[in-house]
């Protein structure tokens, strides 16, 4: 009996200590592996930066990205990955198989630029007359491509398989939309998916928030009869403006500056970017024998959703315009980016464990005007979608989207590259 115990008791001692070795053993091999990473991601940063300038002097147009697209496709090919190109439109898949079983990863960027000529402060404008990179796609395809090569040159360490999904048409909010309609998710079976955008916060800050990123869009169209006068319309839209209009006691949450501020904006618990509806200015015109009024809202809370024609119908009403009212109903209704609570706070912990604290925000609030066809996606698959500083105060480079002068610190493609490298590698497994 006493022979027999000794024998197990050594048994389990020597169990237990073969297995912290080889636990010992992997997360050293794990650690390697983000140190290669960084280290690649430094290698070919440069090269991506000249890519980057690339797609922004030649920018194209939702649903004409051909060259966007012979671009990708050589440099995809060039890392030796498998690429598709016959989905929708000028869309790109690129297919990396790690040398060791997995899940299946996709990452998404948006490839198309901007009908506008705003001024451009970078030295590398645009040479095609009325389109820009005034959104950060270019910033986009080349992190993309930055984490297509990391990864592909640590394949052999590399778990299950990722698709880099170039997708086209995201300006247009249809791009997501007809690749799953054309069957993308028969041909690529993704367990997870992930994207990212360059927006206005500080260089290299990456920000997430679990559930809806942004606020609910709902374009409003109401239909009256054609004889109200000028001073009646404008009361009448006033009134109705007031009625849905809602935000925290004085906040002004359409003020995207705020973004960034650290007492009021979306990294504070205390943020302005909460529990609103706001508006983006409301129109009216004639059409035949009827008097339209428009106007984009903006709500954080999608269960006060159902409530706003019932609102705006009683406020019509109760101010003696009953039996002009016509019809009403929203015209546009875009789903919202809806980030996986769990595959958030999965990604907050693993980008935390590997690069420290503070190296993502949480983020305690929604943007208004903003959205991303990205939600598509979301709507099949489990993911999760990022905001990436890209500004850079002290150069006076502000990234703010759609905006004038949108100017993008290129560091935060290594920020980009560097991360979300690490954050699949480790999804995979």
């Amino acid at each position: 009996m006493r022979t027999n115990f000794i024998v197990s008791l050594f048994l389990t001692i020597t169990f237990c200590c073969s297995q912290n070795i080889v636990s010992g053993q992997q997360k050293k091999d794990e650690n390697l592996v983000h140190e290669a990473i960084k280290l690649e991601t430094d290698k070919i940063f440069d090269r991506l930066v000249q890519i980057r300038r690339d797609f922004h002097q030649n920018p194209e147009l939702a649903g004409k990205e051909k060259r966007t697209q012979e671009v990708i496709k050589k440099y995809l090919l060039d890392l030796g990955l498998q690429v598709e190109t016959d989905i929708y439109g000028y869309g790109v898949v690129g297919i990396l198989k790690g040398a060791k079983k997995g899940k299946k990863i996709a990452w998404r960027a948006d490839m198309d630029a901007l009908p506008q000529d705003f001024p451009d402060k970078a030295d590398f404008k645009s040479k095609v007359k009325g389109v820009q990179h005034g959104c950060g796609h270019d910033i986009h395809m080349a992190i993309a491509l930055g984490i297509a090569e990391v990864l592909a040159k640590n394949k052999k360490s590399l778990y299950g398989t990722v698709y880099f999904i170039f997708q086209p048409e995201e300006e247009t909010f249809v791009g997501a939309k007809k690749m799953i309609e054309k069957s993308l998710l028969s041909k690529i079976k993704p367990d997870e998916i992930y994207g990212l955008h360059v927006t206005a916060l500080p260089i290299g800050q990456v920000m997430v928030k679990p559930n809806e990123l942004f606020a609910y869009q709902k374009r409003v169209q109401i239909g009256l009869k054609n004889n109200l006068t000028n001073d009646e319309i404008a009361g009448l839209t006033k009134k109705i403006q007031s009625a849905v209009f809602r935000t925290q006691s004085g906040a002004k949450p359409w003020e995207l500056q705020s973004v960034v501020d650290p007492k009021i904006g979306l990294a504070s618990q205390n943020t302005i970017f909460k529990d609103y509806l706001i508006d983006e200015g409301f129109i009216n015109y004639s059409k035949n024998d009827t008097l339209f009024i428009e106007a984009d809202l903006y709500e954080t809370n999608l269960a006060n959703v159902k409530n706003i024609i019932p609102t705006i119908k009683q406020t019509i009403e109760t101010n003696g315009y009953k039996d002009k009212l016509l019809k009403m109903s929203f015209i546009k209704e875009n789903p919202t980016v809806m980030n996986n609570p769990q595959l958030t706070s999965n990604s907050v912990e693993i980008l935390e464990k590997i690069y420290g604290k503070g190296s993502i925000t949480i983020d305690y609030g929604q943007v208004p005007f903003f959205n991303d066809d990205f939600a598509y996606f979301q709507k099949k698959i489990n993911g999760v979608y990022f905001l990436l500083g890209g500004s850079n105060f002290e150069k006076g480079m502000i990234a703010m989207n759609h905006a004038p002068n949108f100017e993008v610190d290129e560091e935060c493609i290594r920020t980009g590259v560097k991360a979300f490298s690490s954050l699949i590698f480790e999804r995979l497994k």
